[in-house]
């Protein structure tokens, strides 16, 4: 399975970029998969020209292409003014409207502060349900104070496994079988409520 990762991160070394490393290798722990990163910073002049000119160039076209083929997609943003990043959604802005729909995709950010945590659900979450992409249900969102704190890793795995699941086609919590389930009759049920 291909999984491809997009890190919107700004610097060299990036928290975002280091976030998104740890979830691709946590997958990469859970499922069999062959990893392609995306730095949306090597990519912003191309980005802009997309939107100037109409075209992608061919780095960008590349991307582009890695994301439409990939069997999911691991996100992540910096956050700035309380949300994803300009290069980030303007990365998404370029692909074609149906590269995402029906992706296992998996969200994160990194911020300055646990106060911006909730950018996962109000700005992500929205954005790519428009794209008509699955989103796996927990989201990782790291502020400095995370880093080698308790919490991150066990947010980091459970999220890993939801996106390997996607993936592979499984759903995260299988039912119960059927006949191991007791059936009561309603009429014993309300037998035993008036013995009582």
């Amino acid at each position: 399975m291909k999984l491809v990762v997009v890190s919107a991160g700004l610097s060299v070394p990036s928290s975002t970029r280091l976030l998104a490393d740890r979830l691709a290798a946590a997958v990469g722990r859970q499922a069999q998969v062959e990893v392609e990163v995306v730095e949306l910073r090597d990519l912003a002049v191309e980005i802009a020209h997309n939107f100037t000119n109409g075209f992608p160039g061919r780095k960008l076209a590349a991307a582009q292409e890695a994301v439409a083929e990939a069997d999911g997609l691991i996100a992540v943003t910096p956050v700035f003014t309380a949300s994803y990043s300009g290069l980030f959604k303007s990365f998404f802005d370029v692909l074609d409207k149906d590269a995402l729909a029906g992706k296992p995709v998996l969200i994160a950010a990194t911020g300055g502060t646990a106060r911006h945590s909730l950018v996962l659900e109000h700005a992500l979450r929205p954005m790519f349900a428009y794209l008509r992409a699955v989103v796996v249900p927990t989201g990782v969102y790291a502020a400095s104070e995370d880093w080698g704190a308790e919490g991150l890793e066990g947010r980091v795995e459970r999220a890993a496994g939801e996106l390997a699941g996607l993936m592979a086609g499984l759903s995260g919590a299988r039912p119960a079988e059927p006949e191991s389930l007791p059936v009561v009759p309603f009429a014993e049920q309300l037998a035993r409520l008036a013995a009582s």
